[in-house]
């Protein structure tokens, strides 16, 4: 095959630093954009993304010549540098170090979107640690319960 095709699509979930709630409403719409114009340049396409007050979710196809690795840094590395320029308040801004990475597959866009959207309602009765376990558990991914967290 003369062509390399991939379609991988990505639901992307990180948190600020110690989950601290950070991202006033302010600031969200425009991290949100951003980060979209991050990943553009990393030819990594965003279907759907949304802030909340401590984390992000992002769904995109990643780059076919891009390592997740290297996006997710670069996604975080810029959008970091991004919100420390919006005032005071963010001047000692850090995302974790982590991040949850999550394949779907295309008939899933459609759940991943509404469930992105609605951030808001949901953490209204659900915290990001309990929301992140269990994506974990959904995708079953072993982890320590002890080293997610920093």
């Amino acid at each position: 095959m003369p062509q390399s095709l991939a379609k991988n699509l990505i639901h992307l979930v990180f948190s600020t630093k110690n989950r601290e709630p950070v991202l006033m409403e302010p600031v969200r719409s425009p991290l949100c954009l951003y980060a979209s114009a991050v990943l553009r340049d990393l030819d990594s396409h965003v279907l759907v993304i949304n802030a909340w007050r401590n984390h992000m979710h992002i769904l995109f196809a990643l780059s076919k010549n891009h390592s997740l690795a290297r996006v997710v840094m670069e996604v975080k590395r810029a959008t970091s540098k991004w919100i420390k320029t919006q005032g005071k308040h963010y001047k000692g801004f850090h995302w974790q170090s982590g991040y949850g990475a999550f394949s779907i597959g295309q008939s899933g866009v459609d759940e991943v979107t509404a469930y992105i959207a609605i951030q808001a309602e949901l953490h209204r009765v659900k915290s990001f640690e309990e929301e992140f376990r269990s994506f974990l558990k959904r995708y079953q991914v072993e982890f320590d319960e002890r080293f997610v967290w920093d």
